[in-house]
């Protein structure tokens, strides 16, 4: 099981008197139909505990200061021992760090409150994040940065954004960053457990940014595991062939896309449904995993998905178990349908596997 990282320690004194404000975001892992949520489609994905980013709110003491801040964290740094110190945090975090995401987080908070006319107070804070989210892992870490610190101000101004209202406005947080994602990982962090999603009706997911959500039973998840690898590359990157397609009106992609949405729906019944034995429920989700992934995988195709990844999905169906991309890639999602002896067999077999707890 990973561990979690320690909180960042406080940067003046004792902050539980001067009203800080902690928030914490999980995790999710994609289980059936994504990508299609970016397409207008149906997902259903888990909040999961095993990983999560914090937020932390320190309002400013000092009389009357509107002042806001935010500190760097873990992918913000500035200065660096060595040029090959610098290129080889760039090679793993990336040339963008949290900041950008708390910073495009105010922007849209204060926006969204001059347009519901809800009024605002003057004190400024201090924004500051940590995570333990793998980067370009498919498991959501910027967005629950986003989450996170959306919690936090909603506490320091005393403004309740309806639960509706929360994955547009966290979902605009990122696309104002050029990062190109769907709406499902932003409902089932604002909403937590396991949640179906169908962005099926066009006209009102534009308007209003909000699908249909039902939520799925905890105890209808099964076990699950989760496999992880070095940072992938860029979600943005990897969907931006096939948004150009599907957005031309590629009929192949848009026939592909529309299959996988329909893997959800069926994954839906299987889930809420009570007349399977539970074996049949087993080998049935498992089957609409694979199904899932190797739709996935004709639009994409292997050079966009990359070896490392494709090792990741191979490894565990050669031992029988399902597997498919928790989002992007870089994380894979594992169903054992056979039992604990399979479940033990690929945990020997697959390097940094934990299993998956949901919240």
């Amino acid at each position: 099981m990973c561990r979690f990282a320690p909180r960042p320690p406080p940067p003046m004194g004792d902050e539980s008197q001067v009203g800080l404000i902690t928030e914490r975001a999980y995790a999710r892992v994609g289980l059936f139909g994504n990508p299609s949520d970016g397409y207008f489609g149906k997902t259903i994905s888990v909040s999961i505990q095993n990983f999560f980013s914090e937020v932390t709110l320190v309002p400013d003491q000092q009389c009357f200061s509107t002042r806001v801040s935010f500190e760097p964290g873990a992918y913000d740094w500035n200065a660096f021992d060595s040029l090959s110190s610098l290129a080889h945090h760039t090679e793993t975090h990336g040339h963008y760090g949290g900041v950008r995401l708390l910073r495009s987080l105010c922007v849209n908070f204060h926006g969204y409150c001059e347009a519901k006319k809800i009024p605002l107070h003057d004190q400024g804070f201090n924004l500051r994040y940590a995570t333990t989210v793998p980067k370009q892992t498919g498991l959501s870490g910027s967005s629950s940065i986003v989450v996170a610190g959306l919690r936090c101000l909603m506490k320091h101004y005393d403004v309740n954004v309806p639960l509706a209202d929360q994955p547009a406005l966290v979902l605009k947080c990122e696309t104002d960053l050029g990062i190109n994602a769907g709406l499902q990982d932003r409902v089932v962090q604002c909403f937590e457990g396991a949640v179906a999603m169908d962005f099926s009706d066009a006209e009102a997911v534009t308007a209003t940014g909000t699908g249909v959500y039902v939520a799925i039973p905890l105890k209808r998840i099964p076990k699950l595991l989760l496999v992880w690898g070095p940072p992938g590359s860029d979600s943005g990157v990897t969907h931006a062939d096939v948004k150009k397609r599907w957005e031309a009106g590629d009929g192949f992609v848009r026939k592909t896309m529309a299959k996988v949405a329909d893997v959800a729906e069926r994954a839906k019944g299987v889930l809420l449904s009570d007349d399977l034995s539970q074996q049949e429920y087993l080998q049935n989700l498992a089957s609409l995993m694979n199904e899932n992934f190797d739709l996935r995988r004709a639009m994409f195709g292997d050079a966009a998905l990359g070896p490392g990844n494709l090792e990741m999905i191979e490894t565990p169906r050669a031992l029988g178990a399902a597997s498919k991309f928790t989002g992007s890639g870089g994380a894979v999602v594992v169903l054992c349908p056979l039992g604990d002896a399979q479940t033990e067999n690929v945990k020997r077999y697959v390097l940094r596997v934990s299993q998956i707890q949901a919240h």
